[in-house]
């Protein structure tokens, strides 16, 4: 990482189709004029340029120089969770990286049809690098009768500040509707049990955020995201 003012730049070589590997993060005050050079100046060479700003009030004030330099804008509700946890009978059991491959893979393949294929690669091994992201991390899924991994989640645990971090809960395609993901999230929850903030992130405008409102989970603020495709990509 590399500080830049109002956050830092995050860069992972190996991973460069990741838009959450290869980007800016602001956390604090920041000049708006100045985001898109810095984007480009920090990620030049990528076909992305993604700028996430943390701070609810900074990313609205921001919004109107990122939107007119030709970035789309997207927010992305904070949720807490505040509600019992329910234990999962039987639990969601701990994979690896390359357990999860392949049904990562097949459902990018769903949501990405047009992507190349080195692309697809690239976001179902990027959980490699989630490795780092907290003091204990957790890969969750469900197997179904024939032991094919058919929904996961992801749990990040940073016991010296209490902080619990629930992320990509997914069902695939042709799994859905059996229970899987509360079978995943309780787990996650289960995990995360004695932490004094458990938190996940959720698109506002899609189901899912109603999905974890009946879970327990309420919207606590919201974070801001800003993408475009790199000229002559």
């Amino acid at each position: 990482m590399t500080e830049i003012p109002g956050g830092v730049v995050v860069l992972d070589q190996e991973y460069p189709a990741s838009h959450e590997h290869n980007q800016l993060v602001i956390e604090g005050p920041t000049a708006p004029h100045d985001l898109p050079a810095l984007a480009d100046n920090a990620l030049g060479h990528l076909r992305h340029r993604r700028i996430t700003i943390l701070d609810e009030a900074v990313g609205a004030a921001c919004a109107p120089a990122l939107t007119a330099a030709g970035y789309a804008h997207e927010t992305e509700l904070v949720m807490t969770h505040s509600g019992a946890h329910t234990a999962a009978v039987p639990p969601a059991e701990t994979v690896s990286v390359a357990d999860l491959r392949t049904a990562v893979a097949r459902q990018l393949r769903i949501w990405m049809p047009r992507a190349e294929d080195a692309v697809i690669h690239q976001l179902a091994d990027r959980r490699t690098a989630r490795l780092r992201g907290a003091d204990q991390v957790h890969f969750l899924a469900v197997r179904d009768e024939n032991g094919t991994v058919c929904a996961w989640a992801d749990t990040y645990l940073d016991a010296a500040h209490g902080i619990a971090q629930i992320e990509d809960v997914v069902t695939a395609d042709s799994h859905v509707r059996r229970g899987h993901a509360d079978t995943v999230l309780a787990t996650a929850l289960q995990r995360a049990s004695g932490y004094g903030l458990v938190f996940l992130l959720a698109d506002p405008d899609d189901w899912p955020s109603g999905w974890y409102a009946r879970r327990g989970f309420t919207p606590i603020g919201r974070s801001h995201v800003f993408t475009r495709t790199a000229a002559g990509s």
